[in-house]
């Protein structure tokens, strides 16, 4: 396929706004987790929480979509020159000719949540200031993106759990090669709610310790919270980041369990191999794999299986939700956001916290962080129901 050059991005989680928070905590090992501090959710477990969050307002003619998630929207399109960027693109492709496309999982829910504490006392009523249409529905983060950047062209929300705004990436080429948009604003927000940190509490997924993925104790996941953003175009343009690629992106669907994974990884395998493909790349062309990684017993053996049958033993393995949390619905763009920072950087990260790792699995598991050269890299992203995506990123020639 004709690789899609990353001309701008930005990302905002637990680390810090900007892309150079993520960086900086990358190089230096650094957490965002922390003991769990959102509202009055008492979970025994530890979460990514974006500070300063409560204190963001969204301005009029916005104000209707002020939420949580679209707050952290927000804040991450403010970051890293991205707005400016997209208001140059602008100028070179019209505002109808730029599609933007969201991934999120759970969108506004937690207006709804809040709503529901304050329904009327006598006839049950959602207060009138509820705003479902702009908060909780899905389409309201592409919606307000769209909106807040002054765009005109086709807009879309991808919900499928945590592979939501990966597959942002593969829907955007699609239609850029269509012809129905000459670039792309791609990426995805998910902010922490009481109906995600009590849901997954309820399916014993969560760990009252840090994430550790791939370790030999591991016991569940961290959830956080994050949005990042691309700008998608057919060229490099002069002023841009450094010039990163989408050069494959691959899709599957395991529809094998509503929330476990196909135990061998076979539907993570086909992803991984359609991405490739795409790519028109050989797996040992691959420097690095920046794993879905979520601590779990299951997801991690299974991953690694898929992951092993196609690169084999050598290839250098991780995953970065022991910075981030794992940011559901954002995890495909964060993951993505980082993967470039490792071919920009020459940088391999870690997979933090984890420090016994599991003998049963067989790939290269970094323990300690490594700078080598790193000319191309898979990302993978897969979600409840075996929505599984994977992604090429690499230089752009």
């Amino acid at each position: 396929m004709e690789p899609l050059v990353l001309t701008h991005y930005t990302l905002t989680n637990c680390l810090g706004p900007g892309i150079a928070a993520t960086r900086q905590a990358l190089h230096q090992g650094t957490s965002g987790l922390r003991p769990c501090d959102f509202m009055d959710v008492a979970l025994d477990t530890f979460i990514g929480r974006v500070d300063g969050l409560e204190e963001v307002g969204i301005a009029q003619p916005l104000a209707a979509f002020d939420c949580r998630n679209n707050r952290l929207a927000q804040w991450a399109l403010s970051q890293d020159g991205f707005a400016r960027a997209v208001r140059d693109a602008r100028a070179r492709y019209r505002a109808d000719r730029i599609a933007v496309v969201v991934g999120t999982s759970t969108s506004g829910i937690l207006e709804t949540e809040l709503a529901y504490r304050t329904r009327d006392g006598h006839g049950g009523q959602l207060p009138p200031t509820f705003r479902y249409r702009h908060t909780h529905d899905t389409y309201s983060s592409a919606a307000f993106v769209r909106a807040y950047l002054g765009l005109q062209g086709p807009a879309l929300a991808i919900s499928t759990a945590c592979s939501s705004s990966a597959k942002a990436f593969a829907s955007a080429y699609r239609m850029m090669a269509a012809g129905i948009c000459d670039c792309a604003v791609v990426g995805g927000v998910d902010s922490l709610c009481g109906t995600t940190l009590h849901g997954f509490a309820s399916l014993e997924l969560v760990s009252p310790r840090p994430c550790r993925p791939a370790d030999a104790t591991r016991d569940g996941i961290s959830i956080g919270e994050g949005a990042g953003f691309a700008l998608l175009e057919r060229r490099q343009v002069g002023g841009g980041q450094a010039p990163v690629a989408l050069l494959g992106y691959g899709e599957s669907s395991d529809a094998y369990h509503m929330s476990s994974p196909q135990p061998e990884g076979v539907g993570a395998e086909a992803a991984i191999r359609a991405a490739l493909e795409r790519a028109d790349v050989a797996p040992d062309a691959i420097d690095y794999v920046n794993l879905h990684g979520t601590a779990t017993p299951a997801n991690d053996s299974a991953e690694d299986r898929a992951v092993t049958r196609v690169f084999g033993h050598a290839t250098p393995c991780s995953s970065t939700k022991g910075w981030t949390g794992h940011t559901l619905g954002a995890a495909g763009i964060t993951e993505a956001i980082i993967g470039c920072l490792c071919v920009v950087d020459g940088f391999l990260p870690q997979s933090l916290n984890t420090e016994t790792l599991d003998p049963g699995i067989q790939g290269r598991v970094l323990l300690e962080p490594r700078h080598a050269p790193v000319s191309r890299v898979v990302s993978n992203s897969f979600g409840f129901g075996g929505n599984n995506c994977a992604l090429v990123l690499g230089r752009a020639s």
